[in-house]
C-alpha cells in the first residue's frame, strides 16, 4: 500500500512539475532594450540565420566587437525575437563584472541553474559541483542561454563548457570583446558587430539629440560633424546626443571644439576597459599604432615593431582579436577614430 501511494504521489508530483514548467515556458520573456534600435534588422537576420534554430543539434554562437558597438542591444533584441521558441531561458548579463565579485562564477552557475531548472532547485557549494550539476540537469533540456561580456576562458569553461552539457536544440549566445576566446572555446559561428553606416548613425543620433527622426533647423551640419566624430559607434552617438539634447547652437559648437582637444570621458571609460586588460608590451604596441602607425601597411608596421624588440606578429594578431584594429583588404591597419583619440590622450597624460 505504501509503495502504491508513493507511486501515485510521484506521478502527481511529476504532473504538477510539468504544469509549472509549461506555465513558465509560456510566460512572456521580453527584456527591456534600452535606447533606440537602429540598423537592427540586417544584423538580427544574420544572427538568427547563424543559430539554425530549426536544426536539432546544440549550437554556440559568438558575438564580438569593440566596446560600445552595441553587442548587448543586439542580443537583447535577439532574445526578445526568439525566446518564444524555447521553454527554458537564461540571460546572464555583465559576466565580466560579476565574475570579479566574491564567488562570482559560483553565483553565475547558481543563477544559470535556477533560471533553467524550475523544479528541484539546489544550492551549489563550489564551482566543480556547479559544473556537474549543470551537466547533469541540463543535458536533456532544450535551453536558450545568453552570456554577456565574457572576458576570460574560464567563464565559458565553467558555465557552458561543452555542447554535450545541453539537450538537443539548445542554443548558446556569447558576447565578448575578445574574439580569440570564442575561437578557443570552439563556438560554431562568430559574428562581428560592425559600426553603423552614416545613415544609421544619423538616425540614432537624431533620436537622442532631438527625440525625433529629423534634426531641428540650423542643426543639420553640426549633427553631421558629431556623427563623423563618433564614426558609427552607437555608444558615442547615444552619449553625445543625450549631452546635446535641448542645447543651443553655440553650446553644440563649444562641445565640438572641446571634443577636438579632449575625448568625452564617458565614452573613453568604456573603451579603456579593454586597454586596461593588456600587459605592458601590448599597451605599448597599441599606443604606437594609435599615435603613429594607423593607416600604414601591416608588413611595414611589423618591421617597425620588430625593430623596437616587440613581438610584432603576435602583438598585431592580439590587437585584431581584441577588436582594437582591423586589417583591410589592401593590408592596411585600421583603427576606430575614438580609439585613436583615447591612445593619444593616454600618451599625453602618462608620458
Amino acid at each position: 500500500m505504501f509503495f502504491y501511494a508513493f507511486a501515485i504521489g510521484s506521478y502527481e508530483s511529476k504532473i504538477i512539475d510539468d504544469i509549472i514548467e509549461e506555465i513558465h515556458g509560456i510566460i512572456p520573456k521580453g527584456l527591456d532594450v534600452s535606447g533606440n534600435i537602429v540598423g537592427m534588422d540586417s544584423r538580427l537576420e544574420t544572427l538568427i540565420s547563424s543559430l539554425n534554430i530549426h536544426l536539432n543539434g546544440v549550437r554556440m554562437v559568438g558575438v564580438y566587437g569593440l566596446g560600445g558597438i552595441g553587442k548587448i542591444t543586439i542580443i537583447t533584441t535577439l532574445h526578445n525575437k526568439i525566446s518564444n521558441r524555447f521553454r527554458s531561458i537564461s540571460f546572464l548579463a555583465n559576466v565580466r563584472e560579476e565574475s570579479t565579485k566574491d564567488s562570482g562564477i559560483l553565483k553565475l552557475q547558481q543563477l544559470l541553474d535556477d533560471t533553467l531548472v524550475v523544479r528541484g532547485q539546489l544550492t551549489l557549494k563550489n564551482i566543480h559541483e556547479g559544473v556537474k550539476v549543470i551537466k547533469d540537469r541540463l543535458s536533456s533540456k532544450k535551453v536558450l542561454v545568453f552570456l554577456d561580456d565574457i572576458d576570460d576562458l574560464r567563464q565559458l569553461e565553467h558555465l557552458v563548457g561543452k555542447h554535450s552539457w545541453f539537450g538537443h536544440g539548445s542554443r548558446i549566445v556569447i558576447t565578448t570583446r575578445k574574439k580569440y576566446l570564442l575561437r578557443a572555446h570552439g563556438v560554431d559561428y562568430m559574428y562581428e558587430v560592425d559600426k553603423l553606416n552614416n545613415v544609421e548613425a544619423l538616425q540614432l543620433f537624431y533620436s537622442y539629440a532631438f527625440k525625433q527622426h529629423l534634426p531641428e533647423k540650423g542643426y543639420r551640419d553640426l549633427s553631421i560633424h558629431i556623427v563623423q566624430y563618433a564614426n558609427g559607434l552607437p555608444l558615442a552617438l547615444k552619449v553625445l546626443g543625450s549631452l546635446l539634447f535641448r542645447k543651443e547652437v553655440k553650446d553644440w559648437k563649444s562641445e565640438l571644439r572641446k571634443l577636438e582637444q579632449v575625448p568625452n570621458m564617458e565614452i573613453t571609460n568604456v573603451l579603456k576597459i579593454s586597454y586596461d586588460g593588456l600587459d605592458d608590451m601590448q599597451k605599448m604596441i597599441f599606443l604606437d599604432i594609435a599615435c603613429f602607425l594607423k593607416g600604414k601597411n601591416v608588413e611595414a608596421v611589423t618591421i617597425i615593431l620588430d625593430g623596437s624588440e616587440f613581438n610584432a606578429e603576435s602583438g598585431i594578431n592580439a590587437k585584431v582579436d581584441r577588436c582594437f584594429i582591423a586589417i583591410s583588404k589592401d593590408k592596411m591597419i585600421e583603427m576606430h577614430d575614438l580609439l585613436t583619440h583615447m591612445g593619444k590622450e593616454i600618451v599625453y597624460k602618462e608620458f
